[in-house]
Parts: structure tokens; sequence; C-alpha cells
């Protein structure tokens, strides 16, 4: 099992940058990819970023590419991904969750843009950004 954690969400303007942690604990020994996604109130969960074990391979939605940025650092007993929020817009208001694909096939992957492929989730960390 994987225990993920989400922090740094909050109250910005726009035009303001934020990083969201998400701590990845209970299994770290073993490669699997994280990926960010947001949902907004009375919208569906959405893709955001993904990045793969080695953090050499990431993927963007293309509504905030160019300005968020995903990485990851693979403690020895924890791994922690970032999600570098810039140039905020009050269209990127939503809850945030990271999440865990535990799947063999895809451990090595960049990681998939569905959220039916991943098998572990954090409580969320809300974002609010005011025009």
């Amino acid at each position: 099992q994987v225990q993920l954690v989400e922090s740094g969400g909050g109250l910005v303007q726009a035009g303001d940058s934020l990083r969201l942690s998400c701590a990845a604990s209970g299994r770290t020994f073993s490669p699997y990819v994280i990926g960010w996604f947001r949902q907004a109130p009375g919208k569906e969960r959405e893709f955001v970023a993904t990045i793969s074990w080695s953090g050499d391979s990431t993927n963007y939605a293309g509504s905030v590419k160019g300005r968020f940025t995903i990485s990851r650092d693979n403690a020895k007993n924890t791994v922690t991904v970032y999600l570098q929020m810039n140039n905020l817009k009050p269209e990127d208001t939503a809850v945030y969750y990271c999440a865990a694909d535990l799947s063999l096939s895809r451990r090595y992957g960049s990681g998939t843009s569905d959220p039916r492929d991943y098998d572990y989730w954090g409580q969320g960390t809300q974002v609010t950004v005011s025009s």
C-alpha cells in the first residue's frame, strides 16, 4: 500500500505562485508513477501532470503546460512529489489530489491521464485563486 498526503494549498491572487507537495510512504523501493489531478466544484476530476519513477519523464495537461512544473525526490523512506504552480489563474481553483499508479506494466512509464489507472489517492488540498 501507499499512503499519500498533500500539502501546500491556499488562497492566492491571480498571477501568484504556489508549490504543492505530496508525501508518499509505504512503498518506496518499488517504482510507480505519481500524478496530480484536480477537481473543481461541479466538475469531474481532471488530469494535471504526471511524473515517472526516475523523474526524467513528465506529462502535462495543455491548460497548465508552461505554468506548472512537476518534480519528485525519491528519498530512502519517503517519496515526495512537488507541483510548482506559477502564474495562477482563477480557473485553476480546485481541490488538488496526488495519486499513485502501481501497475506493473506502467511502472516505468511517464504516467497516464486517466484517473481510473491510479490505485491510491491523497485527501486533497484546496487551491483558490482570486481574480
